[in-house]
Parts: structure tokens; sequence; C-alpha cells
């Protein structure tokens, strides 16, 4: 797999994310690409080839290995680091639809632009984002969620047992450099709750934004037209005379024009 073409693909993304996005793709490529590409590839290169179970019966280790090991590790975080970057490549599409589309605009209207700048984070590219993030936190998290689920935990174990047929009996079976395995599996877990952990963060940076912009407008909305409260207070003592009065000519019984207006 090439994760340098994909390294490449997504380094553009930095200038659409905001600081917790960029912190969270350095995470992604640092502790999780690298350590996978360097390190992690080759302690699980003779999983299968070092997996010993003291008997000679025929198909009693592949058993064995196989429900032990129903996935690989390696390939389980090649999914999740494939799945965990696809919502990136999506706000990076959604930049480049809004940047063919200005300059198509900017073409037809003589130079004038459809977008100050296509990359800023409003309407459908701030839900784009949002989703992304969601998608990731959510991804990591099954992941990590899926590994507990196979192996009952983070653990490696340096004894595993096995009954299964053909084996004739409850073998022993033994994992190669257990406590290296271990110590990578914690490694990349505590690597992916940091950035479900970025991800959340971003979240709540990106309403807070939002909400602080909502509540900015909203409050020069109210400067520009100051007549408002004004205005309603004057209506509302209209119609308070309004009643006052016709509850006096009730008492008087003076015959009402209009009795509708009892209900305004």
């Amino acid at each position: 797999m090439n994760w340098s073409a994909l390294e490449s693909l997504l380094s553009g993304v930095n200038k659409y994310s905001t600081v917790f996005g960029r912190v969270w793709l350095s995470m992604v490529f640092v502790f999780r690409v690298m350590v996978f590409v360097v390190a992690a590839q080759r302690v699980w290169g003779d999983e299968n080839k070092d997996f010993v179970c003291n008997t000679r019966q025929p198909g009693c280790t592949n058993v064995c290995y196989d429900s032990i090991f129903p996935i690989s590790h390696i390939r389980l975080w090649a999914l999740q680091l494939i799945f965990v970057t696809c919502p990136s490549l999506m706000v990076m599409a959604h930049v480049k639809y809004r940047e063919g589309k200005d300059s198509k605009y900017a073409s037809q209207h003589q130079g004038s632009r459809l977008y100050a700048n296509p990359g800023k984070k409003r309407g459908g590219l701030w839900w784009t984002y949002l989703v992304s993030l969601i998608f990731k936190a959510v991804v990591d998290a099954a992941f990590l969620y899926i590994l507990y689920y196979i192996y009952h935990g983070y653990d490696m174990p340096r004894l595993s047992k096995c009954a299964l047929e053909p084996c004739p009996n409850t073998v022993d079976c033994y994992i190669s450099r257990p406590t290296e395995k271990k110590i990578f599996t914690i490694f990349m877990v505590v690597s992916s709750a940091i950035c479900i952990f970025m991800c959340i963060l971003e979240m709540f940076y990106l309403l807070g934004k939002r909400l602080q912009k909502v509540l900015k407008e909203r409050s020069l909305y109210i400067r520009v037209d100051p007549t408002i409260g004004s205005q309603q207070n004057i209506s509302r003592q209209k119609k308070a005379e309004e009643i006052s009065s016709l509850y006096e000519a009730t008492e008087q019984n003076v015959p009402l024009r209009n009795e509708s207006s009892l209900y305004i």
C-alpha cells in the first residue's frame, strides 16, 4: 500500500482545516501511519510462521491460529486508516467543486466571483466538514470496539489454549513476541483515542464559532433597528386601552359596534 501517495493527497487538507484539524492530521500520519509502516508491519510479519502449538496433528495449528487471530491487527489497522482518512478527501472534493463553480461563474460574469473564499467553511462546506468530523470519530470508535470484541481486550497473551477439531485434545499455542505486540497494540489504541478526542474538540469549536456568529448577527440586527421594542410597547398599550374602553362601555350598557375587537 502506497501510504506516501495518500499523505501527499491529504497534505492539501491542512489549508482548509482548523487548528484542531491540523493537529489531528499530524497525529494520524506521525503516530499512526508512520508507526504502522515503519514498525508495526515488521512486528506482525512473523505471526503466522512463528505461531506454535504443542501438537503435530495436521491442520490443528492452522485452525487454532484462525481462532485466535480471526483478522490480523495489521489488516484491521489498515482498514481503519483508510476509512478514517476518507472524510478528509470528501472535504477536499467539496472545496474543488466550489472552486470549479466559482471559476465558471467568473468566466460568465466578467470576473465577478461567486465565493470570496471557496475554502471558507460556510454553508454546505460547514456541514460537510462537521459530518466528516462525526464520521471520523465514529469510525475510530467502531474499530476500537471491533478490536476489543474480537480479541477480548487489548492484551496479547503468551499462551492460548485451543480445543477445536482436528486437534486431538486441548493444546497449548504460543504467540511470537507477545510483549512487543502488546505494546504496539496499546500505542495504536491510545493514538486512536486521542484522535477521537481531537475530533470532538473540533466539533465543539465549530459549533461554538457558529453560535458566536449567530449571536453577533442577532445583536447587530437589534442595534440597526432600535425602535422594535418601542413599537411593541406602543401596540401593547393601544390594545390595553381598547380593551379597557370596551370593558367600561359594557358596564354602562353602551352598544358595541365592533365586538370582534375584544379578541385582539
